[in-house]
């Protein structure tokens, strides 16, 4: 026990007397002190007393969609880390192909006596679901908070990134740039976040650059939120003759970088890609992927701020908190390519490689 107190007192930079008060509950012992011993504990991996461990205020459900996609991870730690510091437990809930349904995980959850449930790119953002599911939820009493995605038929509180100011960073950029033919790679249309990116783009595409929006609705494809959907979405576009890409995940951007070089096409000498996300790691790909960055951690707060205020008998209007998002600049956009006959000019100027 002497090297425990040592090294614990060492950690927590106070006396082996003070760690031995405060393992043993005893009194006169400053608050700021006794935080510090129980860090200090937590860091070096000792259990707390019984006596000292936190009480849990309850359970927490979470839902997501799916783990494969970085930004899912990424609100369940901000999320998870947000609900442990006011001392609830959370419950990670995922569904997976074939596996269990949005529903059914929603009643698993609320047969174990969770507080209340926060949805992630949730049932609530398909405009073609029956959002009854979550009137009954309310009426069982469970408070819950939806991210991404919004629905005038839900009373609810909702979180979600601003979707239309997102594609305006995305299309002035690549304005800017000198690109005029800029293609959207976006999911299904019926979700939300799919229907403001295109709404935002068509507008940023007539702001812009002068294109109407029967024009640009032809630069428009849907597919899906993988790396296989943005690279189908991306040579359906390259097809048309786009020489960049908005797409509506960092995952679609991936792909989209792919349908390029299967084109014999670089990134970003021929063509240009911007995601959206900002996911952990995007920064490390090849090249740095150029993104729009979803507001995760802000986001994820507002979210367990507005649900423990629903526990605690507070609860939100049905309302949307909307959050900005930001442009990354990365090395996956460039300057617009120029006319096959300068660029083949060009290349009769280039030294030879290798």
């Amino acid at each position: 026990m002497t090297a425990r107190l040592a090294d614990i007192a060492a950690q927590a930079g106070v006396s082996e007397a003070t760690v031995s008060r405060v393992l043993n509950g005893k009194p006169g012992v400053a608050a700021s002190t006794r935080q510090s011993v129980l860090a200090a504990l937590d860091v070096l991996g000792y259990e707390r007393p019984v006596r000292l461990r936190r009480r849990s205020a309850g359970l927490v459900g979470l839902i997501t969609p799916e783990l494969e996609n970085p930004i899912f991870p990424a609100f369940a730690q901000v999320i998870g880390q947000a609900l442990t510091r006011q001392g609830y437990t959370p419950v990670l809930a995922t569904q997976t192909p074939g596996g269990s349904t949005e529903d059914e995980l929603t009643e698993m959850l609320v047969e174990r006596g969770v507080a209340g449930i926060i949805f992630v790119s949730g049932l609530h953002a398909d405009t073609s679901a029956d959002m009854q599911r979550y009137e009954r939820l309310r009426a069982q009493g469970v408070p819950f908070v939806l991210v991404n995605g919004f629905s005038s038929k839900v009373r609810a509180p909702f979180v979600s990134p601003d979707d239309r100011a997102a594609m305006r960073l995305a299309v002035t950029h690549l304005a800017e740039l000198g690109h005029r033919r800029i293609g959207l790679a976006v999911g299904p249309a019926r979700y939300v976040p799919v229907q403001r990116k295109t709404e935002g783009f068509l507008r940023s595409m007539k702001d812009q650059l002068g294109v109407e929006a029967d024009d640009a609705q032809e630069l428009v494809e849907h597919s899906l939120f993988t790396l296989e959907g943005g690279q189908a979405a991306a040579e359906a576009l390259l097809g048309r003759g786009c020489t960049a890409v908005v797409c509506a995940s960092d995952m679609m951007a991936l792909g989209a970088v792919r349908a390029a070089r299967g084109a014999g096409l670089e990134v970003p000498r021929d063509v240009s890609v911007v995601g959206f996300d900002d996911s952990p790691l995007i920064a490390f790909t090849d090249p740095p992927l150029t993104t729009v960055r979803q507001p995760v951690r802000p986001m994820g707060q507002a979210a367990v701020r507005a649900l423990l205020e629903a526990i605690g008998g507070t609860p939100a209007p049905h309302s949307e908190f909307v959050f900005l998002p930001e442009l990354v600049v990365r090395g996956s956009t460039g300057a617009a390519v120029v006319t096959p006959g300068a660029r083949q000019a060009e290349s009769r100027q280039d030294p030879p490689r290798g």
